[in-house]
């Protein structure tokens, strides 16, 4: 009867018609999706006339490139890049398969079938990013509120009138989309919110936002450089101190945001469809059990096979609940890792602004340019793939261990052999913990006996200087037979530890798993640290902060738009004032930091400066400390104070 049941669901979930098919109006989407970027491409102008401008005249250089989102300097609209990126996920999912494709393809053409899927679900999601970006707000909100609610219409239709799946089974489709509708939904108040706020400032009802270098937050964080720091600081939480302490100063991109959703929402549905799929896996091999076992009663075999059958049911069921339990503790820690990824990256971000490049490999000091800029690109896709197959290596990985722990010590003590079970679990401990004591009470007679004396009594340690060498020779020696039988098993010891922690770390592309000297090999491992390189020399806050005080004093009389920035410093300021003197000794060091080392003030920091190999940014800070330092008078900036041991 069950079986029955089954059939008849998978036929009638088959049979359900509402006359819309997801993947049909994927394809159809590309017509108003390329009408949509022609229009945005037409409202723009290009900087620079082409040649056929001038066959064309009447064009006046319209049909300008569409940038859909800026990945590497924008700060701006993060959420909203993330929900449109939450609105793609559902189609990004479908390019680890072809099911999106109308007709069959041989094997050979599957990588060509890839690309020009990418490209489809890339051009009709393209409307969503290019409206949010576009610098005409008005028409950007009018085009995004029609495609978006045309989106929202069709997937809302199609998810609640045939609401079961093959997979799933009942409300399928609602369990599987809502974070799809959900982001849809937001965009939708985002384009209104855009086309309310465009008529305004056409009305003259509100000022227009002015564009800058800069973002507030950034001008924070240099200003906290500049402040002396306190020299009682609030102690940190728990939560801060051991998990994640607030930054106000630091924003991630909208790169790192979408890339985190899309991550999160593929793992709420991979882990569905390993939990369903898992299921029916299991529900199979019982038939092939049931199968197996009427085919031994009825050949009346010998009492060998007979005795499989038990031990066969046994551990099905065994593997079938640690199979569900390994579930959970896998997605919770692809979570995890997802959010760590995100902490990892404001602190490798934070170290390069401050010229700390110690945790890097030595080979990942100075990326090539071209590689950076190119991980800018690859970053996102190889971190979404990452975490989903992580998270399923992940699950077996943990599956094996629950395994290990059911036949270890569960099933004994559910059988009665507890006795048996602490017998071995003891000769297990027993062996491991002679190793290891062997292996300290070689470290612990090295101490005492083969080591000179402290050379003061403030010492942590002794020196590194051998006493009783005779002693120490025999020692030696006779250790030499018991480390050559012990090395055998650290050798397996090693190997397994390394292929455990290297499966349980696949998923993380912030650290590398191969061997130092090998870090090259790991191309997660150089994505990252590209992406991060490009990020510092784009995003430094400093950096940034300067070029929008250069840009500001472009024009002579409008020196006191330099400060005007910083809130705290008054708004004008004399033509011939300290702070203009000081500002453009600042900016000359910076392009000719070899005159740092003839100033009279600071010849005996020259051979520091001149060793150091800091990037642009670290020397930036340098000259602005030591331009700082070339006047005892009162300073130009109010409430600040530069202090060589500052956070810089």
């Amino acid at each position: 009867m069950i079986r029955n049941g089954v059939e008849l669901k998978l036929t009638k979930v088959q049979d359900c018609q509402n006359g819309i098919s997801i993947d049909l109006f994927l394809h159809l989407s590309l017509i108003p999706a390329v009408l949509i970027v022609g229009v945005l491409s037409f409202l723009q102008r290009r900087a620079q006339r082409l040649g056929i401008d001038h066959r064309l005249p009447f064009l006046r250089g319209r049909f300008a490139i569409v940038v859909p989102l800026d990945t590497i300097g924008s700060l701006s609209n993060r959420w909203s890049y993330g929900f449109a990126f939450g609105a793609v996920s559902s189609s990004v999912l479908l390019l680890f398969s072809e099911r999106y494709i109308p007709f069959t393809v041989p094997p050979w053409a599957r990588a060509i079938v890839y690309l020009v899927g990418a490209l489809e679900v890339g051009l009709v999601y393209f409307p969503f990013f290019a409206c949010l970006s576009t610098p005409f707000r008005a028409a950007g909100a009018l085009l995004g509120i029609l495609y978006s609610l045309s989106w929202i219409i069709v997937t809302v239709w199609d998810t609640f009138t045939c609401p079961d799946g093959k997979i799933l089974g009942r409300h399928q489709k609602i369990i599987i989309q809502w974070p799809c509708i959900l982001s849809l939904i937001f965009l939708l108040g985002r384009f209104v919110y855009m086309l309310v706020k465009a008529i305004r400032i056409r009305l003259q009802l509100e000022q227009e936002d002015s564009e800058e270098l800069n973002e507030q937050h950034q001008v924070e964080h240099v200003k906290r450089l500049l402040r002396k720091a306190p020299a009682h600081s609030k102690p940190l939480s728990w939560f801060q101190s051991r998990v994640y302490e607030w930054d106000p100063y630091f924003k991630f991109p909208n790169r790192i945001i979408g890339t985190a959703i899309i991550s999160l929402i593929g793992l709420y549905t991979m882990t569905l469809a390993d939990y369903s799929l898992s299921n029916v896996a299991f529900t199979q091999v019982e038939k092939w059990k049931n199968t197996l076992e009427q085919l031994v009663l009825s050949c009346n075999q010998t009492e060998g096979l007979k005795a499989m059958i038990p031990a066969l049911e046994e551990f099905i069921i065994v593997a079938r609940k640690s199979w569900l339990a390994t579930t959970i503790f896998a997605s919770l820690n692809s979570v995890a890792y997802t959010f760590h990824v995100l902490a990892c990256y404001r602190k490798h971000t934070k170290r390069l602004w401050k010229g700390q490049r110690g945790f890097l490999p030595e080979k990942f000091q100075k990326p090539s340019s071209a590689v950076s800029v190119a991980s800018i690109a690859r970053y996102s896709g190889w971190q979404i793939a990452f975490t989903l197959w992580g998270y399923l290596i992940v699950h077996f990985v943990h599956f094996v261990f629950a395994l290990l722990l059911a036949y270890g010590l569960a099933l004994p003590i559910k059988h009665g052999r507890v006795v048996s079970m602490l017998t071995n679990l003891g000769i297990i401990i027993l062996t491991i913990g002679l190793v290891i004591g062997l292996v300290i009470l070689q470290v612990a007679l090295v101490q005492i006996f083969f080591l000179q004396d402290k050379l003061s009594p403030t010492d942590k340690q002794k020196p590194l200087a051998l006493n009783n060498r005779k002693a120490f020779h025999c020692f030696n020696y006779f250790f030499f037979f018991y480390n050559v039988v012990m090395g055998i098993s650290n050798c397996i010891l090693r190997l397994l530890f390394s292929i455990v922690v290297g499966t349980w770390l696949v998923s993380r592309i912030d650290r590398t798993i191969m061997q130092r000297g090998y870090e090259t090999m790991d191309a997660g491992y150089s994505t990252w640290i590209g992406m991060i390189f490009a990020d510092h020399y784009h995003n430094n806050p400093v950096m940034v902060c300067f070029c929008q005080l250069l840009v500001c004093n472009k024009l002579e009389s409008h020196t006191a738009l330099i400060y005007s920035t910083f809130s705290n410093m008054p708004p004008e300021h004399p033509v011939n004032s300290l702070a203009k003197r000081r500002w453009k000794l600042f900016y000359t060091l910076l392009r000719n930091p070899h005159l740092i080392l003839l100033r009279k003030h600071h010849l005996s920091s020259s051979s520091s400066i001149q060793s150091s190999s800091s990037p642009q940014s670290d020397l930036l800070v340098q000259a602005w400390v030591m331009a700082s330092q070339t006047q005892s008078q009162q300073t130009v900036l109010p409430e600040i104070t530069v202090t060589p041991a500052e956070d810089c």
